[in-house]
């Protein structure tokens, strides 16, 4: 690609970089929480007796921070870091995006404290009380203007896929998130739901697998088909499959939902689309993480000395296996086995800790020396100590919850010749002690390396620039084939 012709660009990276510190400070608060809860499966009295400090109030503040915290804040420096260098234009105001940014900090604070507090809706994700909601709406809908106004301000015809993938995030996440909450307020702090009975579960559970689906996948696939070529320094194994995998997977992603709905009140009809749906969506799951490793060909080598590429390639390897075993389990004869036990925890780890965060690692360890103007980051052992502690410390996690799930699932089935339980619930949970001590040491771990992540980028930041300020320097497409 010739770049002579390429315009060049003032971008606002200060957004960029504001989002960017927001995503490593949330990181590591979210899954230190993550790490506080699962201590207290292990040693109850962790609850000290207070209700803010109970697992019932911890566990949906570390949901959220890792959920809207830690990967919002990803995606959004991400998101404007890419919508710029691709389209060679800057955001529509350094006014609203700084107000944005504060915004979305502090909806994030009030949130942490009304869940201590007690005040939230019970509805997995979509915890927040009818006035949080409502902040969040707005500043979604700024966000999209954000985004969307700088994809009108393009210099370049063409569109790259990675802000398909972002802007159908964007898009969705508004909607599930508007329609769910819809709710009649009782008080400042209290509200009820407009549907009721099986209709809310429905609606809940779109809501709450389109945040799996469009949030933790095509947000985060926006993330891969930017900084997989670009760490590669090669272009996209093929765009055609990129643009055939959008249109699939935003297709079928929305529809999955039933499947966290079986054997309930649901209409049988409504949970066989959900398994049948779910099942689909292997295929063009599968299709965005072959082109992802596919873009590698010719270039394997490189996984021996470049940690960050280590962070991408493992991440697609964790998405494909999360995005093959979550269809198996909407499977009805299996989420008979699977359903409510500590599989499902070892499933959504799987993808949240592989996947997610993994992806999210990997694209912020290639901007961070860009937005600080710096060559690379200030300690690349760090990074590989990172790679591996992460890496370790997912596999633990995932397999003791494997472990404990299938364990959990076949005892409660177990019945004697009378038709009794073979086993009390005590049992099962007994049980479940040693794969409880297992996934608190592989999370600890994975705790321990995004500590290390925050303390090298500190390291990184503070250092005198290297080179010339990023910010007026041409972007170049990694897709051009």
């Amino acid at each position: 690609m010739n770049t002579a012709t390429e315009p060049t660009v003032s971008y606002n990276y200060k957004v960029v970089r504001q989002f960017t510190i927001a995503t490593l400070i949330w990181g590591c608060i979210g899954m230190s929480m993550g790490a506080f809860i699962a201590a207290q499966l292990v040693w109850p009295q962790l609850n000290f007796d207070l209700p803010w400090t109970s697992f019932g109030r911890i566990r949906p503040i570390h949901t959220n921070l890792v959920i809207f915290a830690f990967g919002g804040c990803a995606l959004i420096a991400t998101s404007f870091y890419i919508v710029q260098r691709s389209c060679y234009a800057r955001l529509p105001s350094d006014t609203v995006a700084g107000l944005f940014f504060w915004g979305w900090q502090a909806l994030l604070v009030a949130a942490v404290i009304s869940y201590a507090l007690g005040y939230t809706t019970t509805k997995e994700y979509a915890e927040m009380e009818w006035p949080l909601a409502i902040v969040l709406a707005v500043l979604w809908l700024i966000y999209a203007g954000l985004f969307f106004g700088t994809i009108m301000r393009r210099q370049t015809s063409h569109i790259y896929v990675a802000n398909w993938f972002y802007g159908a995030f964007i898009i969705v996440t508004a909607m599930v998130h508007i329609i769910n909450h819809l709710a009649i307020p009782v008080t400042l702090l209290k509200s009820y739901p407009v549907y009721s009975g099986a209709t809310d579960a429905m609606v809940q559970w779109w809501f709450g697998h389109s945040v799996v689906g469009f949030i933790l996948s095509v947000g985060f696939l926006g993330m891969m088909y930017y900084f997989v070529p670009k760490q590669v320094n090669r272009p996209i194994y093929s765009y055609r499959l990129s643009i055939v995998h959008f249109w699939a997977i935003i297709s079928i992603y929305i529809w999955a939902g039933p499947h966290h709905l079986h054997y309930t009140a649901l209409p049988d009809w409504a949970q066989s689309l959900g398994m049948a749906m779910s099942v689909i969506l292997l295929a063009p799951s599968w299709g965005g993480m072959i082109n992802g490793m596919m873009t590698l060909s010719g270039a394997w080598h490189k996984l021996r000395s470049d940690s960050i590429l280590r962070f991408l390639v493992v991440s697609l390897a964790f998405y494909g296996m999360s995005t093959f075993e979550g269809p198996m389990m909407a499977i009805k004869t299996v989420n008979s086995l699977s359903h409510y036990t500590d599989w499902t925890i070892g499933h959504v780890h799987a993808g949240a800790l592989g996947w997610v965060a993994m992806i999210s690692f990997g694209s912020l360890y290639h901007m961070i020396p860009k937005l600080w103007s710096q060559t690379q980051m200030y300690s690349m052992r760090l990074v590989n100590l990172h790679f591996w502690l992460a890496t370790i410390g997912t596999v633990i996690y995932i397999a003791a919850m494997w472990v404990n799930g299938i364990t959990q699932g076949l005892m409660w089935r177990a019945i004697n010749d009378d038709g009794t339980l073979s086993f009390s619930f005590v049992e099962a949970l007994d049980a479940s002690h040693a794969g409880y001590i297992a996934r608190l040491i592989g999370g600890s771990l994975f705790v321990l390396g995004m500590l290390l992540m925050a303390f090298n980028a500190w390291l990184t930041i503070r250092q005198p620039a290297q080179q010339a300020a990023h910010n007026t320097i041409p972007a170049l497409h990694p897709t051009e084939v």
